[in-house]
């Protein structure tokens, strides 16, 4: 294909993945508009509350401030004053996440994959933008410069993934020349040093993965065990059918921010749905809970797992551990090196859910609203300790059973090697 084919389906992917994402909230909201109101009513009022989703998705802070008389109607103590909601939607970020890395897998098998990843992340950039100023109102204002800025960001860096992950060429002489540069770089270091950091990042990034994944399980076993109470939270917020689908699309986009938290529950510190709150294993303490139909699987406080979850990160620091040190190839490695790995790879599984549990936790609206999620400190130092001492223990122990086996391969081996060495007996001719 030539470069205007390319550059035209390249902005055409761009339209179409901010389609997707804003279509998701913005086609209920419609349809609601069109049936409730009978399209009497100021199409662009829901045409902003769309936009404002979709760039809370993304990361966008906004800024709400409410009509007296909406606000005497509602009686929450905090809404006479304007206050921020900044809890990202993580499902929409997801969303673009993914759509960005296939453009750039697609870019990068294009005859021009630079022109084409360069005008799919413009055109999606500039759209964003677009809906930024759009969505600017009295009443829900998003943050100008973030909101200008982290959906095109998003965007760029999946694309870049997508290019990366294409296994091409695409950079072009420049690029070239700073990847030599930095393998160059790397070779000079010690390769020991290297592959003992490559190392922890990979064993870190395995822990974190595994204490998310029981934090999955963790929050699908409670939407199962307490699916009557879900039910009836939908039941008593009476929204109708239009209404319960967006009420259930706004829950789909909140399922990341849920999966993190269930995560947080499972290293330690859980989270918080409002200020004083506190949902962990240990306890939960809850006060007034807004009446969305996913919280419904919140812990009502009786007996459960408690804190034989903690079993969790500890069990996969240990599992890494001895990964660890079955992939080292010398036979007797030093203290400071088992000790100084294990802990590395407990800080990169502290550093990757501290960032979840920052980036999923934020305001959710006035008064004691404003603390929801988990706290991204305590989440990340949890988890470092959890994981670090019992990788440490790990690459002990695989020291342990790593040696006999060595040995005994040995021992086999050299039986084999001793006729040849003895010396030929009998007359010679």
């Amino acid at each position: 294909m030539n470069r205007i084919t390319i550059a035209l389906l390249a902005a055409l992917e761009a339209v179409i993945a901010v389609a997707i994402g804003l279509g998701i909230a913005l086609v209920p909201l419609t349809i609601l508009w069109a049936t409730g109101s009978g399209l009497s009513a100021d199409w662009t009022v829901f045409w902003r509350a769309a936009a404002d989703v979709w760039l809370l998705g993304h990361g966008v802070d906004l800024t709400i401030t409410l009509p007296a008389a909406f606000v005497s109607a509602l009686a929450l103590p905090g809404a006479d004053a304007a206050f921020t909601v900044s809890i990202a939607l993580l499902g929409f970020a997801l969303l673009t996440i993914a759509l960005g890395v296939g453009a750039g897998r697609r870019a990068g098998h294009s005859a021009h994959p630079l022109q084409a990843a360069a005008i799919v992340v413009a055109v999606f950039w500039g759209l964003a933008a677009l809906i930024a100023v759009s969505a600017r109102h009295p009443i829900a204002s998003p943050a100008a410069a973030t909101a200008l800025l982290l959906p095109g960001l998003v965007y760029a860096a999946s694309v870049i993934t997508g290019l990366a992950l294409s296994r091409r060429a695409v950079l072009g002489a420049l690029g070239r020349r700073l990847a030599a540069a930095v393998r160059s770089w790397v070779d000079e270091l010690n390769p020991l040093a290297v592959r003992l950091i490559a190392e922890s990042l990979r064993s870190g990034t395995i822990a974190a993965a595994v204490i998310l994944a029981a934090g999955a399980l963790l929050f699908c076993l409670s939407l199962f065990t307490r699916y009557a109470t879900v039910i009836g939270l939908y039941e008593s917020l009476q929204a109708g059918a239009l209404g319960g689908i967006a009420l259930t699309l706004l829950q789909l986009a909140l399922l990341p921010n849920a999966v993190i938290w269930s995560a947080s529950w499972v290293v330690g510190p859980g989270f918080a749905v409002g200020a004083g709150s506190s949902v962990s294993p240990g306890a939960t303490v809850l006060g007034p809970v807004p009446g969305l139909p996913l919280f419904g699987a919140l812990p009502d406080g009786s007996a459960g797992p408690g804190f034989l979850v903690l079993l969790v990160p500890i069990l996969a620091g240990f599992a890494v551990g001895m990964l660890l040190r079955q992939r080292m190839t010398e036979p007797k490695p030093s203290a400071p090196i088992l000790v100084g790995q294990g802990l590395a790879a407990g800080v990169v599984a502290g550093v990757i859910l501290g960032m979840l549990a920052w980036i999923s936790a934020g305001s959710a609206g006035p008064g004691r609203l404003q603390e929801v999620g988990p706290n991204p400190w305590l989440v990340a130092a949890f988890a470092a300790l959890e994981v670090g001492l019992p990788a440490v223990l790990g690459l002990y122990a695989g020291a342990v059973s790593v040696l006999p086996s060595r040995f005994g391969r040995s021992a086999q081996a050299k039986p084999a090697s001793e006729p040849a060495s003895e010396p030929a007996s009998g007359p010679t001719a």
